[in-house]
């Protein structure tokens, strides 16, 4: 999963799955990371983007993993952002998806969709993080989060939201402000 989510920073999920199942059957474990010869890793991963700057992190992340915690993936987020190529996003959703632990991962979906609900003013991915934090249990933030990113993804999209297939509608401060901003439809005079 850490190396999974140290990959799809500015790609998609789709891309990242077609690269992983190759990655893992050549370097199974994170030993056989560390060890690897970054030419290698560039040309499996150049698919995703940024093939360069994720080498370097994925064998820093794997040095890292063994030097400081045994070979095994820390838990605490604390631990998690001190490795090479995790930030508070990717460490939240290794601690939420990998360990079942909470932790609330702020996407530019997360990030959209409370600003759209009124949930947050926050434009920065760590105060949003924390506020919405304080408005839920710690065991609901994980889900709370892939919730968020899938109905960002599918139906309040950022250039186009679809407001009248949202079950939110009703509730969402932007749809109503979209509701009443929208031009009245005039009828034609039938001749």
């Amino acid at each position: 999963m850490l190396v999974a989510t140290i990959l799809s920073a500015q790609t998609t999920d789709a891309r990242v799955n077609t690269v992983t199942p190759t990655l893992f059957a050549n370097y199974p474990a994170v030993h056989d990371l560390a060890g690897a010869d970054p030419a290698a890793i560039e040309q499996l991963i150049r698919p995703t983007g940024f093939y360069q700057n994720k080498t370097r992190s994925l064998l820093g992340m794997a040095a890292a993993v063994i030097d400081r915690f045994g070979g095994e993936v820390p838990k605490a987020l604390e631990d998690l952002v001190t490795l090479p190529g995790v930030g508070r996003k990717t460490g939240n959703v290794v601690r939420s998806v990998a360990f079942g632990l909470p932790g609330l991962p702020v996407d530019t979906h997360v990030m959209r969709l409370s600003h759209r609900l009124g949930l947050t003013q926050h434009d920065d991915p760590v105060k949003i993080e924390r506020e919405l934090n304080s408005f839920l249990p710690a065991a609901a933030r994980g889900d709370f989060s892939l919730r968020m990113i899938l109905h960002g993804r599918r139906v309040c999209l950022a250039r186009t939201p679809d407001c009248a297939e949202c079950v939110l509608e009703d509730y969402c401060p932007s749809s109503q402000l979209r509701r009443s901003t929208r031009p009245l439809l005039r009828e034609e005079p039938v001749v």
